[in-house]
């Protein structure tokens, strides 16, 4: 709904010199969560509007510079006429009470995914929770609402091939960067690291694209109890890694022979 900040590489530092991991999470387990204790399904979702206000202060932190986070896919809206009222509400009620601290604190907001189907309340908003952070630069949150990867792919061919009818580009324009810059994440880095929480094993449809060469964690906990302590043990989960990006390290080329 509003253009990122360009940056230049995975973990690389952004224009004011300052590096840091982008981690994107699926916010997954709310209605498990309610259900184990005998509540509403919206409950649960509230619960994790609240995790979510943890894990966005304790980012900074924990060295993340971008945080994208997955709250309503394009295949949410199956699911029950009030969840999926309550599931549209939670973003003005995160805002309304957490915005003037985002504000504050540095953090840039970032909406993405489609618009089609949402209120104009909810569209008003997000804009103005992206307009009002503009210019932070401490952590960049992006929150892809409405959103699916296969959606966002489509929609991104959609723009080009528009473009290629128009006479405003060539089909051989079209190579992996350009593809990128016409997707909703555009001017992200691609995650270095994407986190599940819930004990699921699946990226659901959560950016497909940018995914090609994160780490993945999959962790036994529900969204609502989620927090920085579980955040911090993916993070050091990651660094465990070693990210080859398809190539080889010299070390085991030399003990290959």
């Amino acid at each position: 709904m509003a253009a990122a900040e360009t940056t230049s590489a995975t973990s690389a530092p952004d224009p004011d010199g300052q590096a840091g991991l982008h981690v994107a999470i699926v916010m997954d387990g709310n209605g498990r969560w309610a259900k184990r204790r005998g509540l509403p399904r919206t409950v649960g979702h509230q619960a994790g509007a609240e995790a979510l206000k943890r894990i966005v202060q304790a980012a900074p932190d924990l060295g993340i510079r971008w945080l994208t986070v997955f709250g309503f896919s394009t295949e949410n809206w199956s699911r029950p006429v009030a969840e999926v009222a309550e599931l549209m509400a939670l973003p003005q009620r995160y805002f309304r009470s957490d915005l003037p601290r985002l504000e504050r604190e540095g953090v840039r907001v970032r909406v993405i995914g489609r618009e089609g189907g949402l209120s104009r309340d909810l569209l008003a908003m997000c804009r103005e929770a992206e307009a009002r952070t503009a210019h932070n630069k401490s952590l960049f949150l992006t929150i892809a609402f409405n959103y699916g990867g296969q959606a966002d792919i489509a929609d991104a061919a959609r723009r080009f091939a528009e473009e290629v009818a128009a006479g405003r580009a060539k089909p051989s324009d079209l190579d992996e960067a350009a593809f990128a810059g016409r997707l909703s994440t555009a001017g992200l880095p691609p995650p270095d690291l994407i986190v599940r929480p819930s004990g699921e094993q699946r990226l659901s449809n959560f950016v497909l694209w940018e995914a090609a060469y994160a780490e993945f964690v999959f962790q036994d906990v529900l969204w609502p109890d989620y927090a920085p302590e579980h955040l911090k043990a993916a993070i050091a989960e990651y660094h465990t890694r070693d990210r080859r990006y398809g190539a080889v390290i010299a070390d085991d080329v030399l003990a290959a022979g």
